[in-house]
């Protein structure tokens, strides 16, 4: 019964794997454009919007408007007692993300579309947005998602 327990967890592990990875990296270390984008290059940064974070479940701000095209720098800051994130992606690849670390809330993991910020503490991310519509960003430790900690990143045609 415990390995195949392990078992399960090890899938569930992998699949969320393979939906972040379309947000990051390919195996080989190169960037590729994504639904969301793609890692950009700090040297190219358009501008830099700041977002607090806080124990109260919400970003600040959680509605944000970018041009397609530009790269941005988040500097994101954890104004709370408790540890947060900010993951960018689709609403799909969010909610999967989410649901392995309800079951794994201790996993850590580091990806260029997130940032993991300790109490008190501010995590940057760059990103590129290569694309028109819509991106989503959220706190995927346990309970936050369910309470709100999410916003949306409207990507403009210039």
């Amino acid at each position: 019964m415990l390995i195949r327990s392990l078992i399960l967890s090890c899938i569930t592990l992998l699949a969320a794997s393979n939906v972040l990875a379309s947000a990051s990296h390919q195996a080989d270390g190169h960037a590729h454009k994504s639904a969301i984008g793609q890692p950009g290059d700090a040297k190219k940064v358009s501008r830099t919007i700041h977002v607090s974070m806080n124990d109260n479940m919400r970003f600040s701000p959680s509605q944000i408007e970018v041009q397609r095209g530009e790269t941005i720098k988040f500097v994101v800051k954890n104004e709370g007692k408790l540890p947060h994130e900010m993951v960018l992606g689709t609403d799909k690849e969010l909610k999967a993300h989410y649901e392995v670390m309800k079951k794994h809330p201790h996993m850590e993991h580091a990806d260029e579309n997130m940032a993991s910020v300790a109490p008190g503490q501010t995590g940057t991310i760059v990103w590129q947005f290569t694309k028109s519509g819509k991106v989503s960003f959220a706190c995927l430790h346990p309970g936050h998602y369910d309470a709100g900690m999410k916003g949306q990143i409207q990507v403009k045609t210039k």
